[in-house]
C-alpha cells in the first residue's frame, strides 16, 4: 500500500524534473528569441508553467518524506489504524458499511476507502471491535458500531 504511493510520488517527480530540465528551458528559450520578455505570452505562460512545477515538485518531496517516516511498528495491532479495514454498522438503520483508512492520496470516499483524516477516519481511529463511534457529518450526528476490525499487521500475516 504505502510503497505503491510511493514509487507513484516517485514517478510523478521524475516526470516533473524532466519537465523542469529539459522540455521547459527549450521553451523559455524560444519564447526569448521573440524580443521583448515584457510582452511576451509565451514566455510569462513559460514562466509560470516552471513556478507551478517546482512548487508541486516540493510538495511531492514533502510527503514522500513524510510517508517513509510511516513506522508499521507504531500502527496499533487491536486498534483502527492505518492500513485498517473496518466493518460497521449503523445503529439507528443498521446499515452496514466496511472502510479502509488509506493514506490521503489513495482516499475514495465513495468505495469506502478514507483518510485518517477525514470525519469518520478521525473517529474510528484508536477503536476498537466492538466500540461506538459518534460521527458528526454535515448532515447530522451518525453512530457507528464496529463489528470487525482487521488492522494492517493481520493483513500482513494472512499475505505470509
Amino acid at each position: 500500500m504505502v510503497i505503491d504511493i510511493k514509487k507513484r510520488l516517485q514517478d510523478e517527480i521524475l516526470t516533473l524534473q524532466t519537465e523542469l530540465r529539459v522540455h521547459l528551458p527549450k521553451e523559455i528559450q524560444k519564447a526569448r528569441e521573440h524580443g521583448d520578455l515584457r510582452e511576451n505570452a509565451e514566455y510569462k505562460a513559460a514562466k509560470e508553467r516552471q513556478s507551478y512545477l517546482e512548487a508541486r515538485a516540493a510538495q511531492l518531496h514533502r510527503r514522500l518524506a513524510a510517508l517513509n517516516m510511516v513506522n508499521l511498528d507504531r500502527i496499533p495491532r487491536d486498534k483502527v489504524g492505518l492500513g485498517s479495514t473496518v466493518h460497521v454498522r449503523q445503529e439507528d438503520t443498521g446499515e452496514e458499511r466496511v472502510f479502509e483508512i488509506v493514506v490521503p492520496e489513495d482516499s475514495d470516499p465513495s468505495i469506502g476507502r478514507i483518510s485518517p483524516s477525514s470525519p469518520i477516519g478521525k473517529c474510528l481511529l484508536g477503536s476498537e471491535e466492538g466500540d461506538s463511534v459518534e460521527v458528526k457529518v454535515p448532515a447530522g450526528t451518525k453512530e457507528y458500531e464496529i463489528t470487525k476490525l482487521v488492522t494492517i499487521h493481520d493483513q500482513v500475516q494472512d499475505d505470509e
